[in-house]
């Protein structure tokens, strides 16, 4: 797709529009050259700001701010980051274009009109919050805590989250980074080696690699690539698991072009051959693992020719992989995964990421996995009190979990059924903080009902995302540009076996523009009015700050005398801990009724004529929070879906081809998206990237470029042991020139 900007939308979208000065403001010259309006007035002074903390992901590297007077021009990477370094990804460069987007929000709105179709407002911070508290203590009243929910995303939305959670008592919160992304992976681990695995791998020091479903390159977290690209140049093999031949699998050994869905055979057959030809760590789990007898008994059955033909690989291909993790074992790095919400079996895989990782005898030895041991920070929060009532979702009338396994919160479909039935109680009040759960939740028309039928709504955003459209309170946050927030510890260690720890805290490269508010003063105010003056914990964000420094003995002041980040001598990260213990066989989990060893589950397969949608992510792009920024658009104004070539050709379409999908019940993509033909994925799949097709026409940039893929998941798959979505189990045809083409069957 060709991206035309004419010149009136370049002045309107280029960094500095957003503060253009007013005409009466622009200096004409004797020659009768006047200043650029994109130009700031008085002398130019250049200056340099250390401090920040991106967050155009969330990686978090850390940054310095180029300023000219009171303008951020340019981000670079902090130099005396351990982290990430100097280096920052191409969002992160594009930060300054996220700042002065003239499509931020910039002061409190109401809407007037239709919650889907709103009609905006703009009012003042004393009627928004006078408005925002009263509803909200009414809904409280009346329904009691449990008559809110809370969808929260990202550092800003932690405080607000507790005071709802923690301080009013509603149960009913539901991260995205949980629900649809990390919290299976996080349970997972748990219920195996008792502690959430982070992508804590020491890829530098591996000698192989091993990656299932993991696209490194693709989502550019900064130091973690580095980290990849190191172990790769120092000789490490690289084992790619994907549907897709993706950026990872472009540098791999071996690709395993693996049927979607099939995942944990592939793994058992592994961990299975690794058993009975006895090529395990048989010192390490008799070490450190229990119920290894009933493990070995619970995957027997999967040989490397029943995982062949289930998964549509060749059992040479499995043995091949098996054998290179034992030769190379202990030093491998087996990586638990990020975004793991697929097919609604996904607890079984990440149950067997750890398993195989214990088998290899791969925790706490170089390569392997590897915590590193982070300097202790505060968690200054809202005070848990102590309510009547307060059902949890999540129980059973007998008091059992529904979800036993579940990440912190309630899961996102028990929250959206009780909103919408009313049973087993009302859900009347809805916070949405940062989070888009239009964009990141499966069946949008659900979650549209679900805030259609509310009392009130409240969006505090950065930007108008989709999910704003349904706000009747719309308040503008400062941007982590403008803010002091996080405080980020961490610890990296290097060849030379120099341990380093650091932390960093955000702090503003520039002042906040317009009437946008930080998070403690939007929820402090808020909270005064719902009459929970006297339990506020920090009066403002600096305060916040400071209180979570104190705890390592710095401050906010300290900070900024060292250029942001403190850094410190670490603790050697490969000491086992000697509490570590591996559940190879779980009885809490058969105990609840799920499988006690790692056991595949198959999934629903294509209906003829369809293929399975896939997404991911891109490296200009996170999901849905960079459409708009004119610089990544410009660098990929569209999604562009990867169909096999060989289908193409058989089907008529070739690359460019504009094109738009149709699910398994029959619903169209609003929008259409270009096509990328490649021998580079499976033929019963097709993959595009997340978080386009933006339908709120408020982003100027984003609106109705490329396809929504959330939009087609009509159907929502739940993982039965944490409730958390699985998220690729949509079925799609190509739709073109108003005509459906049928997908040819893989053979």
């Amino acid at each position: 797709m060709a991206f035309n900007v004419t010149r009136r939308k370049f002045l309107q979208t280029a960094s500095l529009a957003a503060v253009a000065l007013p005409l009466s403001e622009v200096i004409a010259s004797e020659s009768g050259i006047t200043r650029s309006p994109l130009e700031p007035p008085g002398s130019l002074t250049d200056e340099t700001v250390s401090g920040g903390i991106c967050e155009m992901c969330f990686w978090r590297c850390q940054l310095v701010g180029k300023k000219r007077g009171d303008r951020l021009v340019k981000l670079e990477g902090n130099p005396k980051s351990i982290d990430n370094g100097t280096a920052i990804c191409a969002r992160g460069n594009a930060g300054i274009q996220f700042l002065y987007d003239p499509d931020r929000l910039k002061f409190p709105l109401k809407n007037v009109g239709e919650r889907g179709k709103p009609v905006w407002k703009k009012i003042g911070w004393t009627e928004a919050l006078d408005e925002c508290g009263k509803r909200l203590a009414e809904i409280e009243k009346k329904y009691g805590p449990q008559g809110i929910a809370v969808f929260p995303h990202g550092s800003t939305a932690k405080y607000p989250m507790h005071f709802f959670e923690r301080t009013v008592g509603t149960h009913n919160v539901s991260e995205a980074s949980f629900f649809q992304c990390r919290g299976i992976r996080d349970t997972a681990y748990m219920a195996t080696i008792g502690r959430a695995p982070g992508e804590f791998v020491d890829m530098p020091n591996a000698k192989v690699i091993f990656l299932l479903g993991s696209h490194i390159g693709e989502n550019i977290h900064v130091s973690h690539v580095k980290q990849f690209i190191q172990g790769l140049q120092n000789g490490a093999k690289l084992v790619v698991v994907d549907p897709r031949y993706s950026a990872s699998a472009a540098k791999s050994d071996i690709w395993v072009k693996i049927k979607p869905g099939t995942d944990t055979a592939f793994l058992l057959a592994i961990m299975n051959y690794l058993v009975t030809t006895k090529k395990y760590n048989a010192e390490f789990i008799e070490e450190y693992a229990e119920g290894f007898d009933k493990f070995k008994e619970g995957i027997k059955e999967w040989s490397l020719e029943k995982a062949a033909k289930e998964c549509d690989i060749p059992a040479a291909q499995i043995k091949e992989v098996a054998e290179l993790l034992a030769a190379n074992a202990p030093n491998v790095s087996v990586h638990p995964g990020r975004h793991v919400s697929w097919y609604g079996n996904d607890f079984q895989r990440q149950r067997s990421l750890a398993c195989l990782t214990a088998l290899l005898g791969a925790f706490y030895v170089k390569g392997g996995w590897v915590p590193g041991k982070n300097p202790k920070i505060g968690k200054t929060s809202w005070v848990k009190k102590e309510h009547e009532g307060g059902h949890n979702l999540n129980e059973n009338e007998d008091g059992d979990l529904k979800h036993p396994f579940t990440p912190p919160g309630t899961p996102t479909e028990l929250i959206r059924d009780a909103a919408l039935t009313g049973k087993p109680y009302p859900i009347k009040g809805c916070v949405i903080w940062g989070q888009n759960p239009i964009q990141t939740i499966p069946d949008q028309d659900k979650m549209k009902k679900v805030l259609q039928q509310m009392d009130f709504v409240l969006c505090v955003d950065v930007m108008p995302t989709d999910a704003t459209m349904w706000a009747d309170i719309l308040l503008p946050e400062v941007s982590y540009l403008e803010r002091y927030d996080l405080v980020k510890a961490g610890t990296q260690w290097d060849f030379a076996q120099k341990h380093q720890q650091y932390i960093a805290a955000r702090m503003p490269l520039v002042a906040p523009m317009f009437e946008r508010k930080d998070q403690v003063f939007i929820t402090n105010e808020i909270a005064k009015r719902m009459g929970y003056d006297k339990d506020i914990p920090v009066k403002t964000i600096e305060e916040l700050v400071d209180k979570d420094l104190e705890v390592a003995g710095l401050s906010l002041d300290k900070l900024k005398k060292e250029d942001g980040i403190h850094l410190m001598d670490g603790k050697d990260p490969y000491t086992m801990p000697e509490d570590f213990e591996i559940i190879l066989y779980n009885e809490e989990l058969e105990d609840a009724g799920f499988p006690g060893v790692p056991t595949y589950i198959p999934v629903e397969q294509p209906p003829a004529g369809y293929a399975r949608l896939l997404y991911g992510r891109v490296p200009v792009h996170t999901f849905n929070r960079t459409q708009n920024n004119i610089w990544l658009k410009n660098a990929m104004p569209d999604n562009p879906i990867w169909l096999n070539d060989e289908l193409a050709a058989k089907m008529g379409l070739k690359d460019g081809d504009m094109v738009g999908l149709v699910n398994q019940v029959g619903f169209k993509s609003r929008t259409t998206t270009t096509v990328k033909t490649t021998p580079g994925i499976r033929k019963d799949a097709i993959f595009m990237a997340h978080g386009y097709g933006t339908a709120n026409p408020l982003m100027t940039v984003a609106v109705n470029a490329g396809i929504d893929d959330t939009s087609l998941m009509t159907k929502a798959t739940v993982d039965p042991e944490t409730g958390a979505h699985g998220m690729r189990n949509t079925f799609v045809k190509f739709v073109k020139d108003g005509k459906v083409i049928d997908i040819p069957a893989a053979v």
